[in-house]
Parts: C-alpha cells; sequence; structure tokens
C-alpha cells in the first residue's frame, strides 16, 4: 500500500513539473528576446509624467500627522496611511466614511470586533473603534461582502469601511492602545 501511494505522489510531482516547465516555455516563447534592451536611435522608454507634483511624497505620512507609529485618517480625502517605526507607510488606502465624522485631534483604539453587524445592517469584519460622537461609534471596519458603498445621509453611521485586504491590515497594525490620528 506504501509504495502504490509513493508512486502516485510521484506521479503527481511529474506531472505537476511537466506543466510548470512547459507553462514556462510558453511565456518565454512569446516575449520578444529584445524586450527592455534600448536600441541606437530610440527616444528612452521612460517618460515623465504629465501629472502635477504636489511636492510631497505619497508614501510618506502626511504633514501635521504627528509622529511615531499611528493610523492617520484623513477625513477631507478619505485617505488612511498605516504609519510604522521610522515614520515609514507600511500601507496607505481609500475608505468609504460614514455619515458621522470624527473631529480632528489624537485618540487611541478603544476596542476591536472580529466580527458584528455594523448600525447599517451589514455584517462586518476586523472592527477598530477608536471614538464616539454624539453616541455615534467611530470605528475602521470592512465589509463581509466587499462592498463599500456610499452610506445612506438620512442613517447616523460611524463606520469608515476599508476593503476586506485593508482591514485585514489594520486589523493587524491598530490594536487596542494604538495612536490613530485624524487630520482635515
Amino acid at each position: 500500500m506504501a509504495s502504490s501511494s509513493a508512486g502516485f505522489v510521484t506521479g503527481l510531482t511529474v506531472a505537476a513539473l511537466a506543466t510548470v516547465g512547459f507553462l514556462a516555455y510558453q511565456a518565454t516563447a512569446t516575449v520578444p528576446a529584445d524586450l527592455g534592451k534600448p536600441r541606437a536611435g530610440s527616444p528612452p522608454a521612460v517618460s515623465a509624467s504629465k501629472a502635477p507634483r504636489t511636492g510631497q511624497n505619497p508614501a510618506a505620512p502626511p504633514a501635521g500627522s504627528g509622529t511615531g507609529e499611528r493610523v492617520v485618517y484623513s477625513v477631507g480625502k478619505d485617505r488612511v496611511w498605516l504609519v510604522g517605526p521610522g515614520e515609514k507607510v507600511t500601507r496607505m488606502f481609500d475608505v468609504t466614511p460614514g455619515t458621522v465624522d470624527p473631529a480632528p485631534g489624537t485618540y487611541t483604539v478603544t476596542s476591536r470586533s472580529s466580527a458584528v453587524t455594523g448600525t447599517d445592517g451589514t455584517p462586518i469584519v476586523h472592527v477598530v473603534r477608536f471614538t464616539t460622537v454624539n453616541d455615534v461609534t467611530i470605528g475602521f471596519s470592512a465589509a463581509v461582502d466587499g462592498s463599500m458603498p456610499v452610506p445612506d445621509p438620512a442613517v447616523r453611521t460611524g463606520g469608515i469601511r476599508e476593503s476586506r485586504a485593508d482591514g485585514h491590515a489594520m486589523w493587524l497594525f491598530a490594536t487596542v492602545g494604538a495612536k490613530v490620528v485624524v487630520i482635515r
């Protein structure tokens, strides 16, 4: 019995290696041999961007967002920066805010929940709460279905929705007591 299962595993391994080899051959067969090599008299392959320059490095923490490890949330840009050691931005992403915004200032993560139902009735995960505004809890979360719809303006919600991947990154980064800086 052991020898037949070993033979089966060997057969699967050989088939997998043959498939990978064939796919690698196909990939190289369709790529021009001179790809990426400059040709005499040709212009450089890289051109300057026509986008306006703001003067700020997009991978740097926003000005006026404090120092140290922190979550920075811009209510004006609907964007979040996770700032790690050495002022290095480890992740930057856009969010969809609720209808109630926190005031600019420095907060700390007060509680977290792995999975709950949001005030809008949506099942959410990776909930990271950091303040309350007029009885509305404000925090980051991701919808289980991955959606980030614009909230109903008639309903007071404090959930700042992230994608599932960004919510997972926030969950790993912002434990209870972590600093959250809200800027305009």
